[in-house]
């Protein structure tokens, strides 16, 4: 009856916090921003303390080293990311021209006709995707831009963050006493070393992925801009940031940057191949050297359950749900590793066979 209990109440304490979640998912954005900045930079406050610095001070120096950081970055590359969003629409019709005479070619070209490509039927079908995919393009960008809120959230994330992030740095240990006080004495160790575990998932993930999508953006980047790509930084850019979510980034910077190429370079395959080969050596080096001394082998977040997870909770909770989606997946594994281990352990499963042999009379 007692176990009976103790999980009806975390199964409520769950529902509780996803109801809650989900209820204010529009005036989240900059309180969870604050909340991932604060245990991001944590670690960074420890070491000052241990240097002499005490919290507050800590605390004051390493958000104005983050605000400076993060205005060069803009100061930088803000500039280049909006002359390129720039100069791709101003030549989108011309890219479609160009992607209608590339798939004329093909379509007209002798190995087409040698396996029975019916060149108007292809078109036809084509032209209907691209249709629905141009009108659906046009609504969500309309949506997401032309949206008073989503501009508030923006505006929020960047002014109000910092100062959750500040206050929540200031307060982090004592708010972490403060919980701890609250555990249940029964199961306090149990709980504890959960924690740890799901706080030795999350850490070593999203800052291990943080450097490694870092890396990548600038090898893109760079090498992109190097082989002469239109719109190679911001595309090189792009593919590393998004490759927060494993083989994403990658994949949609692949397809963007040869399909640039081609369409740029056409009838000439130098340049896409070479597009191409440099998203491979990409992939080689993250998974080969970056990976390995980022992150390691047991972090535990399979990039299956970690891509299910952001669609999950982006799909529920939008970009919030973007950002708690590591921090829940991660813990989502720990519990069921460990109820594994005690399912493993219990008579369920061992069944006849673990039980104690009776004596013989």
């Amino acid at each position: 009856m007692k176990i009976d209990r103790q999980i009806a109440f975390w199964i409520i304490a769950a529902a509780v916090l996803l109801a809650f979640l989900f209820i204010f998912r529009a005036i989240l954005l900059p309180f969870v921003g604050g909340m991932a900045m604060a245990y991001l930079l944590d670690p960074l406050a420890d070491w000052f303390e241990r240097r002499g610095m005490n919290r507050l001070m800590a605390t004051m120096t390493i958000i104005v080293l983050a605000l400076v950081v993060l205005a060069a970055l803009l100061v930088l590359v803000l500039p280049i990311l909006v002359n390129q969003i720039g100069l791709l629409i101003a030549n989108l019709p011309e890219y479609l021209t160009r992607l209608d005479s590339v798939i004329e070619s093909v379509l007209r070209s002798s190995w087409a006709a040698s396996i029975g490509v019916n060149p108007d039927a292809v078109r036809s079908s084509l032209g209907a995707f691209v249709s629905q995919g141009t009108t659906w393009a046009t609504t969500l960008v309309t949506s997401v831009w032309s949206g008073g809120l989503a501009f508030i959230n923006i505006l929020a994330l960047l002014v109000v963050a910092p100062v959750v992030a500040f206050y929540l740095l200031y307060d982090w240990d004592r708010m972490i006493g403060l919980v701890d006080s609250w555990l249940p004495r029964d199961h306090v160790e149990t709980i504890r070393r959960l924690a740890r575990e799901m706080d030795s998932v999350i850490a070593g993930f999203v800052r291990g992925q943080a450097l490694v999508s870092m890396t990548l953006g600038v090898f893109y980047a760079a090498g992109l801009v190097i082989l002469g790509i239109n719109f190679g930084f911001l595309i090189g850019l792009g593919a590393g940031l998004i490759s927060f979510v494993p083989y994403l980034g990658s994949t949609l910077g692949f397809v963007a940057s040869v399909g640039i190429a081609l369409l740029q370079f056409w009838p000439d395959w130098v340049m896409p191949v070479a597009a191409a080969a440099l998203f491979i050596v990409g992939q080689l080096l993250e998974g080969y050297v970056l990976q390995p001394f980022f992150i390691g082998n047991n972090v535990g977040l399979h990039p299956v359950w970690l891509m299910f997870a952001l669609f999950a909770f982006g799909l529920l909770f939008g970009f919030v749900g973007l950002l708690v989606a590591i921090p829940a997946a991660a813990a989502v594994g720990v519990l069921v590793r460990y109820a594994l281990s005690r399912y493993l352990a219990s008579p369920i499963y061992r069944g006849s066979a673990g039980e104690p042999t009776p004596p013989s009379e």
